[in-house]
């Protein structure tokens, strides 16, 4: 590169060529490069209906971007890119030998042949030649025989058997400014070659085509029906060059079948003409986005509809959840059962009920109460611990509704995506239970250190002492753990709480079997929320279309 163009050509990271900043305006590849970031950021995490194809129209899009638009808006004094393409055996390699006069690239009877793609660049533009795709991907060759200002590559087979020779001839396609296909009278009727024309055509390519091995005796016939099913494709100003067949050989073709080929490519040579192909090419790409972009920002909208219909459903499961959670929790039923068994173990060998009242008043000295409270530490462990199942039973029931809902018969789609693993859901489940009952069991001691405060006196003047009775005859945290299991619904405990503390306790029972129903509503609330978490993701935001429609307007401006 000589000074001069060295100081008027800007690298990738100084921004884009002033000749296109000049000639496309200079907003252009600010707009694509925010462009390329919003495609990258509009995942498409629900697998719904047609998001297959939209996300591979999406990974295309990036691969266009990065591969084509960006790298040339960055640098347009690189060679045009001119890739041969076409399918198995259709005579690309012969046919790019051919045009430089001298075998370069492997060509043989051996499929896939081109295994390395191999590009040609005159001497003097190797310089020019900007890094990507093309020179990462394929072995240069500088050769006299290119015309100046173009870049001339053998690309592998577009369906060989080899995955990655496919996906390199694929990238290589994406960083060309002109597709050169080649395909033969036998196959160009085929689904490949017009696969690959369409996809030129999507992405706004430059396109002329290479008919191969044409029998001469229906030459005739075979041009007018190519032409015919390109025009029917919108696609009649493609350069259509014919090849007749000249049986089995080996080597280089005969100049003149080729040099149709070679004086149209000659005619691009320069860097004025091959910079008109260029731009061809980059306007039509541009002319291009709108259409692929609105493509994206109807999934991206149709996964935002998916979301919400989701999250509905999710929420449609919590009121009865909740309902049923606190139904069964409140009906007493959980302060039987192991709860009941540990306060007759303890009341037999620790005589905890032997308390005596009078005038409404426990009587009993602090030894005992020490006594009392050491042991029915062991009735509050077996309180929380149950409080702690009924969290995670509610939590069960839930995801199993949750299930039903969004995994059953009838389910919307992609419901059964949403749902946690079993085993990593079950862990958290029980790691948040065992948290809630021991919330829930500290609750007991604030309730124990108000009881008979200024509050209570009001309505019975005997509160206090009633209060200051039970602590003293239980300890703080012994009389809590009876609270505890007479808000779980034991009769053994109420019936003792009732003795010591009359009417005292009720309003210490009723704030803790309120908190009770609200932990476990809390529990159900924690389940669909493990649930939503899923959906709770930028890409099924309710504005997640909004940058790509931002991108699209601002397309819409330059085209």
């Amino acid at each position: 590169m000589t000074p001069g163009t060295r100081s008027a050509v800007l690298g990738r990271r100084g921004g884009v060529d002033p000749n296109v900043a000049e000639q496309l305006g200079f907003t252009v590849h600010d707009v694509v490069r925010d462009l390329r970031r919003d495609v990258a950021a509009a995942t498409l995490p629900l697998p719904i209906d047609g998001m297959e194809d939209a996300e591979a129209s999406r990974m295309r899009l990036l691969t266009q971007l990065d591969e084509h638009l960006l790298p040339r808006l960055a640098e347009l004094s690189s060679p045009a890119i001119v890739v041969l393409a076409g399918s198995t055996g259709a005579g690309k390699s012969t046919l790019f030998n051919s045009l430089l006069a001298e075998e370069v690239s492997e060509a043989g009877v051996l499929r896939p042949t081109t295994r390395e793609p191999v590009v040609g660049v005159h001497p003097r533009d190797v310089d020019t030649l900007t890094p990507g795709p093309v020179t990462e991907l394929a072995r240069l060759v500088k050769h006299e025989g290119v015309p100046r200002g173009t870049a001339l590559m053998d690309a592998p087979d577009l369906d060989s058997f080899l995955s990655e020779n496919r996906s390199t001839a694929h990238q290589l396609l994406e960083a060309a400014d002109l597709w050169l296909f080649v395909t033969t009278a036998a196959r160009y009727g085929d689904a490949l070659p017009w696969q690959a024309l369409d996809r030129a055509r999507e992405r706004g390519a430059s396109v002329a085509m290479v008919l191969n091995r044409v029998p001469r005796e229906n030459l005739t016939t075979i041009r007018v029906d190519l032409n015919t099913r390109l025009k029917e494709r919108g696609m009649k100003d493609v350069p259509l060059f014919i090849v007749p067949d000249v049986g089995p050989h080996e080597g280089l073709l005969d100049p003149k079948l080729v040099a149709p080929i070679k004086r149209w490519l000659n005619l691009m040579a320069g860097p004025e003409r091959s910079r008109t192909v260029i731009l061809r090419t980059l306007k039509g790409a541009l002319g291009a986005l709108p259409d692929w972009v609105m493509g994206l920002v109807g999934a991206v909208e149709q996964q935002g509809t998916a979301a919400f219909d989701l999250r509905n459903a999710v929420q449609s499961v919590v009121p009865d959840a909740q309902l049923s959670a606190r139904t069964a929790v409140l009906s007493g039923a959980a302060g039987e059962g192991t709860v009941a068994a540990r306060f007759a173990e303890i009341a037999s060998t620790n005589h905890i009920s032997r308390v005596t009242v009078r005038d409404g008043i426990a009587r009993t000295t602090k030894r005992a109460g020490k006594a009392r409270e050491a042991a029915l530490a062991r009735l509050r462990e077996e309180v929380e611990a149950t409080a702690a199942r009924a969290f995670v039973a509610a939590g069960v029931r839930t995801e199993e509704s949750l299930r039903a809902t969004l995994a059953g018969p009838g389910a919307l789609p992609a419901g059964d995506t949403i749902l946690p693993s079993g085993t990593s859901r079950a862990k958290d489940r029980l790691v948040w239970g065992q948290s809630a009952a021991a919330d829930w069991s500290r609750l007991a001691d604030d309730v124990v250190g108000r009881m008979g405060g200024p509050d209570s006196t009001a309505a019975d003047p005997e509160a206090p002492a009633r209060a200051a009775g039970a602590r003293k005859a239980f300890g703080d945290r012994g009389l809590a753990a009876l609270l505890l299991a007479t808000a779980l619904g034991n009769e053994d405990s109420a019936g003792l709480v009732d003795r010591v503390l009359g009417e005292t306790a009720g309003d210490a029972i009723e704030e803790l079997q309120g908190q009770l129903a609200e932990k476990v509503a809390l529990a159900v609330a924690e389940e669909a929320r493990s649930v939503q978490s899923a959906l709770d993701v930028p890409a099924l935001a309710d504005d997640a279309a909004a940058p790509l429609r931002v991108r699209l307007a601002e397309l819409r401006r330059l085209t």
